[in-house]
């Protein structure tokens, strides 16, 4: 994903130290229960669409403008999917992050799924028998969605609160 102009400047001050990054992630589910997917430009996996957010911005706001920005899809969020810290990262260039990821799923409400930047080699809808590979904590968000999971997922709850697909 591309570096937001904030987090270039605050790299300037502190290097390649640790930052805690406000994420977003969305799972964009179309009438045909079809699953909105970017194959990534800089390590070729396939993913949902994902995101940083900017400073003060809304994680339902931020979800809507990553989405947009990479596939050319506009959305609208229908519920909380999940949140959640995610492993510490390390990138190629050295930069260390932590992300609290805010998960969505939504639904497209116009434009038309096609590469819309330079973070994605390909955009695609795919039925969920048809998916490539995903990451893991992707491939569980669609599993969570298809198997009627309401209630949104909290990493660090206790097991039988966590997992709403019991």
């Amino acid at each position: 994903m591309a570096t937001p102009d904030f987090i270039l400047a605050l790299r300037k001050k502190i290097g390649h130290d640790e930052l805690w990054l406000p994420g977003v992630t969305g799972l964009v589910v179309d009438g045909d229960q079809r699953i909105l997917t970017i194959c990534r430009a800089d390590n070729g996996q396939w993913t949902l669409v994902t995101g940083i957010l900017d400073p003060g911005e809304q994680p339902a706001h931020g979800l809507q403008r990553e989405v947009e920005e990479e596939t050319g899809v506009r959305v609208r969020i229908e519920r909380l999917l999940s949140i959640e810290a995610l492993p510490p990262q390390e990138f190629p260039n050295g930069d260390k992050a932590v992300f609290l990821d805010t998960a969505f799923v939504c639904v497209p409400v116009g434009g038309r799924a096609r590469v819309n930047d330079d973070e994605c080699r390909e955009v695609r809808w795919f039925a969920r028998e048809e998916l490539p590979p995903l990451p893991p904590r992707h491939e569980r968000m669609v599993r969570w969605y298809f198997d009627n999971a309401v209630s949104p997922w909290y990493a660090g709850l206790p097991e039988a609160l966590a997992d709403p697909v019991h």
